[in-house]
């Protein structure tokens, strides 16, 4: 497989749909406290609106969409929530992966999987297995994982299969290492809940991403929220270092 081209070394396509989509789904726990539920009420209905938002993603066109599920520093979160949130991904990966292979979804975890517990590797081994050869969609959900945990697992990674290149590393060299090294940088980050932060997410992919946050609370992220995002996608000059005449010259 050819590898994804960089932003950084050369210019990506970009169409009007994106066709790589990150996103932060923040909000959940608020969104139970409105309602006076217990958080993982909100955590129960964010996974719905993640079934939603792949069904959009693909009807648009969507090739990847990228989900930050739990982070490297989530496990600062108390112990409970922590568990319950475990038995919830158990739960989604049992649950969704049999409907996702019947459409043609490709299902991908990544992050330092080795935390989880035996029970959540066999079942993201089986995902991957089962769902390998979809594509109509790549669903990729980012579960105990840490923008600079994975440079630095890139790095050492490749030193390892490559200790020749040690002080003569290059951006080349190093992005087939990365846990989303076989897949283009994301066109679109999406940021629920109103925070305006990356929160250590994919921070070597988001290099030109275009950046949208919004107040929606995750588990009300609809049609109409993707569309939204997307149709303020459309409105930004994705210049990538040129200059505006540069990006609207005319072909000759």
């Amino acid at each position: 497989m050819a590898q994804p081209q960089s932003s950084t070394l050369g210019i990506p396509l970009s169409g009007k749909v994106p066709r790589h989509v990150a996103i932060i789904m923040d909000g959940n726990g608020r969104w139970a406290r409105q309602r006076l539920l217990p958080r993982i009420a909100g955590h129960r209905r964010g996974s719905e609106a993640v079934r939603t938002l792949v069904e959009n993603a693909a009807r648009l066109g969507i090739e990847y969409v990228t989900l930050f599920a739990f982070s490297s520093e989530n496990w600062r979160r108390p112990a409970e929530e922590v568990s319950m949130l475990m038995q919830l991904f158990i739960s989604n990966l049992e649950n969704e992966i049999s409907r996702l292979h019947r459409a043609n979804i490709r299902v991908r975890i990544i992050g330092d999987l080795g935390r989880l517990g035996p029970r959540l590797e066999t079942l993201i081994s089986q995902a991957h297995e089962l769902t390998q050869n979809n594509t109509r969609l790549t669903l990729t959900i980012a579960a105990n994982y840490g923008g600079r945990w994975d440079i630095l697992q890139a790095f050492n990674a490749l030193l390892r299969a490559h200790p020749e290149k040690a002080g003569a590393v290059t951006e080349t060299d190093l992005v087939p290492f990365l846990s989303m090294g076989d897949a283009p940088e994301p066109d679109l980050f999406i940021r629920t809940g109103g925070e305006q932060r990356i929160s250590n997410f994919l921070l070597w992919q988001l290099a030109y991403t275009e950046l949208y946050f919004t107040e929606t609370l995750w588990p009300d992220f609809d049609a109409a929220s993707l569309d939204a995002a997307i149709q303020s996608f459309q409105q930004r000059e994705r210049r990538f270092g040129r200059t505006s005449e540069q990006c609207c010259a005319p072909e000759s």
